[in-house]
């Protein structure tokens, strides 16, 4: 058989790399019964980061949208894409939560589950294959590809055997991060074509400005299953466009038979779907084929870009994407795919931001550097493990044998929060944001992020075209997101601004004074205190701060707690990774200035430890 069959992921994938993941299901749905009409081989329309963003930021309950894209899509095979052990999180997860969890997902409407381990670990697959095998779906095993000193043909072709021995009914090369060449994607097909009987699918980005070639390269070589974006979110960070494979391969043996008009009459509604989202666009989901050298994935290229412009340090990403390889060896080359990618990317800000390399070690490097996620494909840096871990003994084993039972004791946490066993796998995905998440429901509270307008062409705003200026502010404590859309022209001493704050459209008048007095003499600082939520700034030796904007997690201590220089006082969050603060000094906590759920931003005290007496 010559025939190509297309996967169509712009529902994943698609806008998860072009927009940050935040296509909303109200946007979905009215395009449903056209894209169910194609005769796609299936629709990636679940997994990944969209479970983490609708909870996050859509105010959406992930179950509900895989329920009603079920329904919408009656005559379609409906994709995920699972990260084995990990589910859709950031930790291995008992196997009575995978297997739970998996059931669920087939019992509410998926058909096709790509499984892979961003470690390319068999281990931490083989739970989750055998769910799905369990519940009669197709079990898609992907090799997460990469390049490094330690991975080649030969190894992925190792990998895919042990995965069809596992059982697997095809094999997906997943190249997340667009790092396949054409040849290289020639001679990785024709291998396993040899050395598997199984189907073999091609996951490819344009990133580099190789897809194309790679899809044809591929399918040349025997490969009859390719995945593709729709137009109006292919391209660049996403994947090659579907119309144009389709245009490609008709009249050819390889003709796909799609309707090209059809398709053609979608992508035009999605191109106006598009226009709402265009506050997550970014300058860095374009062609680059850097991405050869720095490897980071289409979807970690738009979610990074949006997490750094929260941090207010978007103009630091060349200084990231520089610091990203170099965290990558220290941690033994682990392919960059959710969640190794955020590990390595959050660490790689981190690094740079602090202005020190690993000054601060987040909770998840620690737990990678510990074997928590798995085998590295190749030795860690030591001086960097024992920094993160001390003398702790890293694990050798399936890191799920070391976890028991745990879906009994999630469902009792959340309690009667939770109305059905979706809703205890939402808590056991994310509990923090699972967990406001339920109650907010309960209280019909649920409010999404907004989406902000397009910029009015008000006719007093000059520069309409200049790219908006965009800052981040701390009042109290709380941070703010601002974002200047345009100026009024100056007349009798006033001046009119245009901007958003936190996404919502704000109008401020500014009027010159002809004096202005300072608070705090000549250099003109205003000084805070802890009256009030405003907290002291950070200058003696026992007081704790952060190293950048985040949000607290848990406080560990108490006035009056005695307390040991490294213990750990605080967690915090950022970019999806949590990080521990620890006493400075040894000692007694005499102030504690803050409580979970408070943003914080550096120099501000946020505990205060009165040091021992030398």
């Amino acid at each position: 058989m010559s025939k190509v069959f297309v996967t169509d992921v712009t529902l994943r994938d698609g806008h998860q790399c072009l927009i940050a993941t935040r296509m909303r299901t109200a946007d979905m749905l009215p395009i449903c019964k056209q894209l169910d009409q194609i005769g796609f081989w299936s629709l990636e329309v679940w997994g990944g980061a969209t479970f983490d963003a609708c909870l996050r930021f859509l105010k959406e309950d992930p179950w509900e949208r895989l329920r009603q894209l079920r329904h919408a899509l009656p005559n379609s095979r409906l994709q995920m894409l699972l990260r084995g052990q990990n589910l859709l999180g950031y930790r291995h997860y008992a196997d009575d939560v995978v297997r739970a969890f998996v059931k669920s997902a087939a019992d509410n409407g998926i058909d096709v589950f790509r499984v892979f381990d961003a470690l390319n670990d068999v281990r931490n697959m083989r739970v989750a294959l055998e769910a799905v095998k369990a519940a009669g779906k197709h079990a898609q095993g992907a090799l997460c590809y990469t390049s490094s000193p330690v991975h080649s043909t030969s190894t992925f072709v190792e990998l895919a055997r042990e995965l069809q021995a596992m059982g697997c009914d095809s094999i997906a090369i997943k190249d997340m991060a667009a790092l396949l060449t054409p040849h290289a994607t020639a001679e990785l097909v024709a291998a396993l074509g040899k050395a598997v009987s199984v189907p073999v699918h091609l996951h490819s980005h344009s990133t580099s400005g190789l897809g194309e070639m790679c899809h044809l390269k591929a399918i040349e070589n025997g490969c009859r299953h390719i995945e593709t974006a729709l137009t109006a979110f292919a391209g660049g960070a996403s994947h090659p466009p579907t119309e144009s494979m389709v245009a490609a391969l008709r009249g050819t043996e390889y003709d796909t038979g799609l309707d090209l008009a059809a398709l053609q009459d979608i992508n035009a509604e999605l191109r106006k779907i598009r226009k709402k989202y265009h506050q997550f666009e970014s300058e860095y989901t374009g062609v680059d084929s850097r991405v050869q050298y720095y490897q980071v994935p289409g979807g970690m290229l738009s979610n990074l870009a949006s997490q750094l412009r929260e941090q207010g340090a978007l103009e630091r990403m060349e200084e990231v994407f520089a610091e990203i390889p170099r965290v990558r060896q220290d941690l033994g080359y682990p392919p960059l795919v959710t969640p190794t990618s955020q590990v390595v990317g959050a660490q790689a800000v981190m690094n740079v931001l602090t202005g020190e390399r690993y000054r601060s070690v987040t909770k998840e490097v620690k737990q990678y550097l510990l074997g928590a996620y798995g085998r590295p494909p190749a030795p860690v840096d030591p001086t960097v493990q024992k920094r993160a871990i001390g003398e702790e003994e890293p694990i050798t084993e399936r890191p799920a044998d070391r976890l028991g039972a745990e879906y009994s004791r999630l469902k009792d946490e959340i309690g009667g929060l939770a109305a059905s066993e979706t809703d205890v796998l939402l808590y056991a995905m994310f509990p923090e944001i699972g967990r406001d998440f339920l109650q907010q429901r309960g209280a019909g509270a649920l409010k999404p992020e907004p989406l902000e307008p397009a910029p009015a062409n008000q006719p007093a705003v000059a520069a309409q075209d200049a790219a908006p200026t965009e800052f981040n502010i701390a009042v109290h404590g709380e941070q703010y997101h601002v974002r200047v859309t345009g100026a009024g022209r100056k007349a009798e001493g006033k001046r009119y601004f245009y901007l958003t704050v936190d996404g919502q459209p704000e109008e401020i008048m500014v009027e010159t004074l002809d004096e202005v007095l300072l608070t705090g003499g000549a250099s003109g600082a205003i000084r805070g205190s802890a009256k009030e939520g405003v907290r002291p700034p950070a200058s003696k030796p026992g007081q704790v701060s952060v190293a950048m904007p985040c949000a607290v997690v848990e406080v560990r201590v108490a006035v009056g707690d005695r307390i040991e220089a490294g213990a750990p006082v605080l967690v915090t969050e950022a970019m999806k990774m949590e990080t521990e603060a620890h006493a400075p000094v040894s000692g007694v906590v005499s102030q504690v200035y803050v409580a979970k759920g408070d943003r914080v931003v550096p120099g501000e005290a946020l505990i205060e430890i009165e040091p021992d007496a030398a």
